[in-house]
Formats: structure tokens, sequence, C-alpha cells
């Protein structure tokens, strides 16, 4: 069950509840009986893996048409200095 933070607009109280995700959320403040607010922070999240960044979910070894196009240039160019050096 998650734990979800609240703070009172009264005398500014924080505590955290757990609550299940079909249980409403509170009102009240258990210290003087105030208007309460759920507060929402940051989560940390983290990727692990492949396939979260945009160059993770490419195959470079792929020969359909929007990989072909990107790679031709870097070909050419490496044959340009090759020739060129030879």
């Amino acid at each position: 069950m998650p734990t979800y933070a609240y703070a009172c607009k009264s005398c500014g109280h924080r505590f955290d509840a757990v609550q299940s995700f079909s249980d409403p959320a509170l009102t009240e403040c258990p210290e003087c009986s105030g208007p309460v607010r759920k507060q929402y922070g940051s989560i940390g999240v983290t990727f692990n893996g492949g396939g979260f960044y945009r160059t993770d979910s490419r195959n470079t070894t792929s020969t359909s048409g929007s990989d072909a196009g990107t790679s031709t240039p870097a070909a050419s160019s490496s044959k340009t200095s090759s020739d060129s050096g030879a």
C-alpha cells in the first residue's frame, strides 16, 4: 500500500498516511482538526537497461530506410578520407 504525505493548512503539521488506492484522501489534521492537503514530491525513478534513450532504441546493423539514410553520409566521408590518404 502506498504512503501519502499530508500537510495541515492551519497549523502546518506534516504527516504520512499509509492508504489503499481506493481509500478517500484525508481531510482532517490529527493535531488541530484543520483541513489538510496532499503533498506531492519528486519520486526516484531509475531507468536501467537498454532502450530508454534515443540511441539505445536504434539498431546500428539494421538496413531500414531511416538507418540507411543516416549511415550513408558517414560511410561516404570515410571512403573519401581513406582514398585521399592513399
